[in-house]
């Protein structure tokens, strides 16, 4: 899709704190994170909705895939996900996560969804440098 941000990510015309990439998905950091850690997987070409991915469970499997590294690379009590978003181009959001469950209410919580934080430049990098290392 022409004016896709995620497609200009893909073809390099945006630069992303890529974390993961192979021939079909790429991971790269939301700059604009909930969490450190904050990640996006996406598939490489163009689809507006997450369950319009050909082979679901593929895509999900590397969203595992990618949690399984940032487990290794952070100290995680857990993982969020959730699939919604600003750009009509399929993504996972995939949050790290470092802090207790509020009080053990996951629903409706806003533990689930922190508010978004800022992060330089230079602790991205590190950060996906980090995550890089630890995703297989």
């Amino acid at each position: 899709m022409e004016d896709c941000i995620f497609c200009k990510i893909v073809k390099g015309e945006i630069p992303a704190y890529k974390v993961f990439e192979n021939e079909i998905y790429l991971a790269f950091l939301d700059v604009a994170p909930n969490v450190k850690g904050h990640t996006l997987l996406i598939p490489k070409k163009h689809y507006r909705w997450v369950y319009d991915v050909p082979d679901f469970g593929e895509y999900w499997l590397t969203a595992l895939n990618i949690t399984k590294g940032m487990q290794q690379a952070f100290d995680t009590n857990y993982v969020n996900y959730y699939t919604y978003g600003a750009v009509p181009h399929a993504h996972i959001h995939i949050l790290p996560r470092t802090t207790e469950i509020g009080n053990g209410n996951i629903m409706g919580s806003s533990d689930v969804v922190p508010p978004h934080i800022k992060i330089d430049k230079s602790e991205m990098q590190s950060i996906a440098n980090i995550l890089k290392d630890n995703i297989k």
